[in-house]
């Protein structure tokens, strides 16, 4: 099984490149953990703007997990990807997430949406994100998490102290002007948490 992360948007700076035409091997070949060299440059020189101006920004996490097998995950209250949304809402600093198709999905018909199968049993589109019914189907596993920005920023901002008074305050100290890059090996060591604990529930059938 291959689990890879990596920071597809900062910001309202997207890569738009599908994940099949990416090279991993590039995701630790700069700060941002992009796999485009493009992209990362000017999403690095995007967070050091925001950090000139002592503000933060958010962006979101793509990760892709291949080779899984088929099986794994329950129909009901143990989805596979219930669990994932599950594992990836608990990282701090997590506000959304979404899996094959995601948000996308909504605004598209059910004749666009639905995966037509292959002979071999693969779908032509994997919309579904690998996962149907709960179960991964052996296709590639793939979601997005969104990250907010810090909260702690170097501006002056009201806030309320322990008197319940209105108080202007500034953020102090080291703080990172975007998490994002951060995260990247979380969001791939929870997805290995929920795999492997799937993997020995298989095993106990």
């Amino acid at each position: 099984i291959k689990i890879n992360a990596y920071v597809s948007s900062v910001g309202p700076i997207h890569l738009d490149t599908p994940y099949q035409e990416l090279d991993f091997s590039k995701i630790e070949s700069n700060p941002v953990r992009c796999p485009d060299e493009k992209s990362a440059a000017i999403m690095e020189e995007y967070i050091r703007d925001i950090r000139k101006q002592g503000d933060t920004v958010g962006g979101v996490v793509t990760c892709v997990i291949q080779n899984v097998p088929v099986g794994l995950g329950e129909p009901v209250f143990d989805k596979l990807h219930a669990e994932l949304g599950k594992a990836m809402l608990s990282i701090n600093a997590v506000k959304g997430f979404e899996y094959g198709s995601g948000f996308s999905g909504s605004e598209m018909k059910g004749s666009e949406h639905n995966d037509l199968y292959n002979p071999d049993g693969s779908t032509k589109t994997n919309l579904s994100g690998g996962i149907q019914g709960g179960i991964s189907n052996g296709m590639d596993i793939y979601f997005r998490v969104a990250f907010k920005p810090v909260a702690t920023i170097m501006q002056t901002q009201d806030s309320l102290d322990n008197k319940g008074n209105i108080t202007p305050m500034t953020g102090k100290g080291r703080h990172d002007p975007c998490v994002v890059p951060r995260a990247v090996p979380i969001v791939e060591a929870m997805a290995a948490i929920v795999l492997a604990d799937f993997y020995l529930i298989n095993k106990t059938y």
